[in-house]
């Protein structure tokens, strides 16, 4: 496979990529791993896989290639196609490959912390790219140093690297196994050696990992999305607490954990998956649409026109239409090429940018009683600046409806979240928050609401909206807690 062989077209990221995020919960990071037999240009796979995957993380991105000796890796800072082109990925050779999309959850954003990182040891090399948190990171990482490990990043990932190594005597698979019985959290990882690839995802199944074919080569990645990009086949998700191994004799399972219930963040659904993805047998898709669906019938209201905040409430705000026969119509027209306002240098600019980004359609709204749906409520800042544009606009009535609970707890499981003090429905009750917003009316899908549009076939993590964690979460901090 050329770096041509994949058209752009099949490979649209998630419009998220560009969103408001000074009112979203910040992404997590993506991975990506294939293995082959054959002659196969891993590398191209595996930036088209991570293109795919882009909406999880745009801080950094890399790629560890395997010829069967040796690991090459290249990473730098910035989106995938930044950080890559084709002579590069020319001089990635090899039969396997994982790589990595970060958004930093733990450690500072910077080169040192940019994934995968790369490891030598007894065995020889390991590469390792990892999506999620794990909460016991500053306590394992302390008893590694007082044993004479030295740590070249800031990130909890390498605590697990650590681990790894110091059990390499016992070989990479019991190595493994040992180090994921050492640390708690949330974790979706691939790990990459001389002749394996390895895929991990933590007992509670927090964080997304799955399993796909292309040909005769196996695939891992963070959301499905990534294998259709390819032309790869979904084969099953990952288990919680299991171990895979992929080598020249196929692929092979561990579990490492006794079954443990399912707690899936819900927030995949909700904003972060893209839409086309399917987590454990769930749509993301049909989730939002039911989440719509579910929201009318909590919190109806008479309206002309039902519009969505671009990207992730367009399904949510189609759902809400359908059920309540309002019609829906595209309210705004959303800038595609407008960086990711949190870069600003600025609050006062980073909440003026906004309107850069999403603009009211005058002939839509203007005299109009306009429902807003947008998938969640977290600082408020960009909820705010909505309404009033859509009044700036001309809507005499704007009702805002949440396709999601209030969000009201930190997120420690992969997800870059504010302080609970930072979080508007912490702070406030409805009412209130509707006052600050400046909506006409304001209501939540309720986390009961939540489930139903899940389908409620397993366990969610729902942290986030009632407190209850699927592992006993530490006392807030900051990311770069693990900086020296």
């Amino acid at each position: 496979m050329n770096f041509e062989d994949i058209k752009e077209s099949n490979c649209q990221t998630n419009g998220d990529i560009l969103s408001d995020d000074m009112d979203k919960l910040k992404e997590e990071c993506g991975v990506f791993g294939i293995f082959s037999n054959n002659e196969l240009d891993v590398a191209s796979i595996t930036y088209y896989g991570l293109y795919a995957l882009q909406h999880r993380g745009q801080e950094s991105a890399g790629i560890v290639v395997s010829d069967g000796k040796t690991l090459t890796l290249h990473k730098n800072m910035g989106l995938v196609s930044d950080v890559f082109n084709q002579d590069i990925l020319e001089g990635l050779k090899g039969n396997a490959a994982i790589g990595h999309v970060r958004y930093s959850t733990t450690g500072s954003s910077n080169l040192s912390n940019a994934q995968p990182i790369l490891s030598k040891f007894k065995l020889g090399s390991i590469a390792m790219g990892h999506n999620g948190n794990l909460v016991n990171a500053d306590v394992v990482r302390e008893l590694l140093e007082d044993g004479g490990c030295i740590f070249q990043t800031s990130i909890d990932s390498e605590v697990i690297l650590n681990l790894i190594a110091r059990g390499a005597k016992k070989g990479i698979e019991k190595a493994v196994v040992d180090a994921m019985q050492a640390v708690k959290g949330s974790y979706a990882i691939v790990m990459l050696t001389e002749d394996k690839l390895i895929g991990v995802r933590d007992p509670n199944g927090i964080r997304p990992l799955c399993i796909g074919k292309y040909n005769d080569s196996y695939v891992l990645c963070s959301e499905s999305c990534a294998l259709e990009c390819i032309g790869a086949d979904f084969v099953r998700d990952v288990r919680p607490g299991e171990i895979v191994i992929i080598d020249k004799e196929g692929i092979r399972s561990i579990n490492f954990a006794e079954r443990i219930n399912y707690a899936t963040c819900s927030f995949e659904y909700v904003y972060f998956a893209r839409p086309d993805s399917i987590i454990d047998e769930i749509s993301v898709y049909n989730s939002r649409i039911k989440a719509g669906h579910q929201l009318f019938k909590e919190s109806p209201v008479e309206a002309d026109v039902v519009i969505g905040v671009p990207d992730s409430a367009i399904a949510a705000a189609a759902g809400y239409a359908e059920a309540s026969g309002i019609p829906y119509r595209n309210g705004f027209v959303k800038n595609k090429y407008v960086g990711r306002t949190f870069i600003s240098p600025s609050q006062e600019i980073r909440e003026k940018a906004v309107s850069v980004k999403f603009n009211p359609l005058k002939q839509i709204v203007a005299g109009k009683r306009v429902v807003l749906v947008d998938d969640s409520i977290v600082r408020g800042t960009t909820s705010r600046r909505l309404v009033d544009s859509l009044r700036r606009a001309g809507a005499i009535e704007v009702h805002f409806r949440s396709a999601s609970p209030v969000v009201k707890h930190p997120c420690y499981f992969g997800i870059d979240t504010a302080y609970r003090k930072d979080l508007i429905g912490a702070q406030m009750e409805v009412d209130k928050i509707r006052e600050e917003i400046g909506a006409d009316s304001l209501a939540f899908l309720s986390i009961e609401g939540l489930l139903i549009s899940l389908g409620k076939k397993q366990g969610f993590c729902l942290g986030c909206f009632n407190g209850v964690y699927p592992v006993s979460a530490p006392i807030e901090t900051d990311k770069n807690h693990l900086e020296r």
